[in-house]
């Protein structure tokens, strides 16, 4: 029994990561926080968090989603697209992550400057403005170092 329980209790938290994972993956991109977001950023959110996927695949679930046409997806749209692709297993997130982290990480100090985040989350909502950039870099310079080292960054991509 209490095999049991601990399965469902692994269920239980992978699910809460999952979803508080996609919340603030879909919040980052909700800039105007309208509760929708654009089709074309669940392309750019799924590359961001290094999930493989077929473009036309994924159109087809975009549509499937976007019933009325509008061209945008609310946060249960966008899970139940972005759950067909989502990878489960974390090491391999976790590697995909550091393969990312590397790839800004460009002096290998172990940290991306906070110059270089602020482009980044530019590139990925041109949208947003400089108070809600500063609001986002905040939350994800949590020891107030200027930087943004892995683990910050782990959680800035996973909310764990």
């Amino acid at each position: 029994m209490s095999t049991t329980m601990d399965q469902e209790q692994v269920t239980s938290k992978y699910r809460k990561y999952l979803m508080d994972m996609l919340r603030r993956a879909f919040s980052m991109f909700d800039s105007a926080k309208t509760g929708c977001i654009e089709r074309e950023k669940v392309h750019t959110i799924l590359n961001t968090m290094g999930q493989a996927f077929d473009d036309r695949e994924l159109d087809r679930y975009l549509t499937e989603q976007d019933l009325e046409g509008t061209g945008k997806l609310d946060f249960d749209a966008f899970c139940k697209v972005a759950i067909h692709f989502l990878d489960e297993d974390d090491e391999a997130l976790q590697k995909e992550l550091k393969a990312a982290f590397r790839l800004y990480d460009k002096e290998g100090n172990g940290y991306i400057p906070i110059s270089s985040l602020r482009e980044i989350l530019i590139a990925l909502d041109d949208q947003l403005t400089p108070d809600q950039l500063n609001e986002m870099i905040a939350e994800i310079d949590t020891d107030d170092s200027g930087t943004v080292d892995f683990d910050e960054f782990m959680e800035m991509m996973t909310g764990d």
